[in-house]
């Protein structure tokens, strides 16, 4: 099972202080947990996300695409990173992110969803993904298979 860890900011209520300027003892927790996951075979992919200055936000109006202001209009919206994990089940996926180190104040919460396989589509609907997607989906699927 694939989950997505994703950290973002705390409420007020839980808010830490981030750090002021670099902290290598932080950064070098953070890369240490990058490579425990790594080591037991789970880490699939784990990036940071820049600002949200840095990026752009596209919606649907009337069936079109368009910019609009973004990408977030409260900094405590901002996912700061993510981790793509491929565990057996919620609990281990849990069991990793309550050993996530934490201290930048973008990552004061970490959400956790699994993301979608081919188990969890109707065999009529996947025989269309494949159909359209070939080359897309036997390299996303049969990996895991």
């Amino acid at each position: 099972m694939r989950f997505i860890i994703t950290a973002q900011a705390g409420t007020d209520d839980t808010k830490t202080d981030p750090p002021t300027g670099f902290d290598e003892k932080l950064f070098t927790a953070y890369m240490q947990f990058n490579e425990a996951m790594h080591q037991a075979g789970i880490l699939v992919a784990s990036e940071g996300l820049n600002p949200a200055a840095r990026g752009a936000r596209v919606a649907v109006s009337q069936g079109r695409r368009h910019l609009v202001d973004g990408p977030f209009a409260e900094s405590k919206e901002l996912v700061g990173g993510f981790y793509i994990i491929d565990v057996k089940s919620l609990e281990e996926a849990i069991g990793w992110a309550l050993r996530a180190p934490s201290g930048w104040g973008s990552d004061d919460v970490l959400e956790i969803r699994q993301l979608t396989g081919p188990g969890d589509i109707p065999p009529e609907i996947l025989e269309l993904i494949r159909s359209a997607a070939p080359t897309w989906s036997a390299s996303v699927w049969q990996a895991r298979a």
